[in-house]
């Protein structure tokens, strides 16, 4: 019998990774939620602090665009990005066929499921829109820094990529997202609070980063032999 040969990489398994975890994200930003009580000092809302669902995973995919742009090069990393993108669309127009699909007469369910599932498309364009900007500012960042320093500080390279790429992907995203849906207020704190909790959290896995990096790079039998 005669079969492919299986990749020796992990390059297939993090972009796994990365494709479930750009998804379940955007089907879980759909939902706004807030954190603490009511305060708005001299009228500035400062709490409750508003983010969505997909803060629970999305910064993990910061994580995992770093390993792939840091071992795999801007091209790796485009791939994944694109890969991810075109899943979420396929995501998308599946639910708008499933909603606009006529209901069965003893299923109640028909108008929360568009009320959920129907917002994932602008949800998906917003992170399309964002996540790219984000990304590939981010992947160039890292890239860029790393041709500078001859593959030194890794660490300033991580961070610093990671401020610049979020940056745009949480003004974007917040914006095409919720604009028309809450206040200005609002939105400046939603977009407020998810650039900083994005950056904390990349911030805070620098070390889980630095390892998965080193790991994967040990592992990758190509590595070091690409420009």
């Amino acid at each position: 019998m005669r079969f492919a040969e299986r990749p020796r990489g992990v390059f297939d398994v993090v972009v796994a990774l990365f494709v479930a975890l750009l998804l379940i994200s955007n089907v879980s930003a759909v939902k706004l939620i807030q954190f603490g009580p009511e305060w708005t000092p001299f009228g500035i809302p400062v709490l409750p602090l508003i983010t969505d669902g997909g803060a629970f995973l999305f910064p993990l995919t910061y994580v995992l665009g770093d390993v792939l742009a840091e071992v795999y090069g801007l091209k790796g990393a485009r791939r994944a990005i694109v890969l991810g993108f075109a899943v979420s669309i396929l995501a998308s127009v599946t639910f708008l066929a499933v909603g606009a699909a006529p209901a069965a007469a003893e299923w109640p369910n028909q108008e929360a499921f568009t009320a959920v599932l129907g917002f994932v498309p602008r949800i998906v364009a917003a992170s399309l829109l964002g996540y790219l900007a984000g990304q590939f500012l981010n992947a160039w960042v890292l890239v860029a820094m790393k041709r500078r320093s001859h593959d030194g500080s890794l660490w300033a390279r991580l961070l610093g990529s990671t401020v610049v790429g979020e940056a745009a992907d949480t003004v974007i995203f917040c914006v095409v997202a919720f604009a028309g849906v809450v206040s200005g207020a609002t939105l400046l704190n939603y977009i407020a609070v998810g650039y900083l909790y994005k950056v904390l959290v990349e911030a805070l896995f620098l070390p889980v980063t630095y390892r998965v990096i080193a790991m994967v790079k040990r592992r990758e039998p190509s590595y070091g032999r690409l420009a």
